[in-house]
């Protein structure tokens, strides 16, 4: 077996469970319940529920995943969905 020379490697550090989470880390894991409890509130999949309700999938399935957070209107939006979504989607269609 031969070595190679010049090349150094480190050892992989596991992240520590009991670290606290950042405030990004947070709002994306609490934005990713949001958005997961109004979807629940339907039993609709993703692609059927951003239809319904006017969202871009992709970012439905970034918050859903806590790739990303949703802003505070789309997280007030989410709230009211997970409470009301027939309402709220009757009243996009009267709306439309």
């Amino acid at each position: 077996m031969t070595a190679k020379h010049g090349v150094t490697t480190t050892p992989r550090v596991e992240p520590d469970e009991d670290a606290p989470l950042s405030d990004e880390e947070f709002e994306r894991g609490h934005g990713a319940m949001l958005a997961r409890r109004a979807r629940a509130a339907t039993g609709l999949s993703q692609t059927a529920f951003a239809a319904r309700y006017g969202l871009p999938a992709a970012s439905l399935r970034d918050w859903e995943q806590g790739r990303r957070a949703p802003d505070a209107a789309t997280r007030s939006y989410l709230r009211v969905i997970a409470r009301m979504p027939e309402e709220v989607a009757r009243a996009l269609n009267d709306a439309a």
